[in-house]
């Protein structure tokens, strides 16, 4: 106490050096609406953890779609979510644009008159926050495995590999042209030349590789022994 009987003279320099105490601890992190991310970096957000995180990649028409589905059915929605990274970038594209959501969605003349403004308009979203789009889709998900049916940037397999670690596994779905094409695939300027399409053709080592050339039974055998993986970390 000072003389007068009041605060003491020292308790503002106490407080402020607490204070400072407690801000150095944290200056390191920020809070986002997904959890805490650690400045320079992600870390995985707040809430339940996923066990398994699949990243799937491949051209178009090589049949991304049609696996993660195949195994979501066979391991149930309530184990199993699909993420779709295109989900939200069509989303905000639809309302910055005055466009319909619902038909960017479907397999339509309408999303391919789109697309390549669609493109565009995504690569300069990454270019400003790389995890962008990551950090919407994971929002709120809460089954233990994590199937990202579209991956098609090495920042987005750096985004999930930061974020969760050695949970996170890449697969490659690989088919021929000639069954590409035998799917609706033909070649588009722009579209299947752009980065979208193209930034992983030398990522390097998949953690899996899957044949879709349609062969069925090979399809089926390769579907096993990934279904088998994905039980053990169950």
């Amino acid at each position: 106490m000072d003389k007068r009987g009041g605060i003491p003279s020292s308790l503002p320099a106490l407080l402020a050096a607490s204070i400072s105490r407690v801000v150095a601890r944290f200056k390191a992190y920020k809070v986002s609406a997904l959890g805490i991310w650690k400045l320079g970096g992600p870390m995985a957000p707040l809430g339940g953890a996923p066990r398994l995180v699949l990243l799937f990649s491949g051209k178009r028409k090589s049949g991304k779609d049609f696996l993660t589905e195949a195994l979501q059915s066979r391991l149930g929605a309530d184990v199993c979510a699909v993420l779709r990274l295109s989900g939200p970038l069509k989303e905000q594209f639809a309302q910055d644009h005055g466009l319909d959501f619902q038909r960017l969605l479907d397999a339509s003349t309408y999303k391919e008159t789109y697309r390549r403004d669609m493109i565009r308009w995504g690569e300069e979203k990454r270019r400003a926050d790389p995890g962008f789009f990551c950090r919407k889709i994971v929002d709120g998900v809460s089954q233990p495995v994590w199937l990202v049916s579209d991956t098609r940037r090495v920042s987005d397999i750096q985004w999930f590999q930061e974020a969760y670690g050695a949970v996170t596994q890449t697969v490659r779905v690989v088919a021929s042209k000639e069954s590409r094409q035998q799917r609706g695939w033909v070649f588009t300027p722009g579209v299947d030349d752009a980065e979208s399409e193209c930034d992983l053709d030398n990522f390097g080592d998949f953690d899996w590789v899957i044949e879709n050339h349609g062969d069925e039974q090979h399809l089926e055998e390769q579907l096993g022994n990934l279904l088998e993986f994905v039980r053990c970390r169950l």
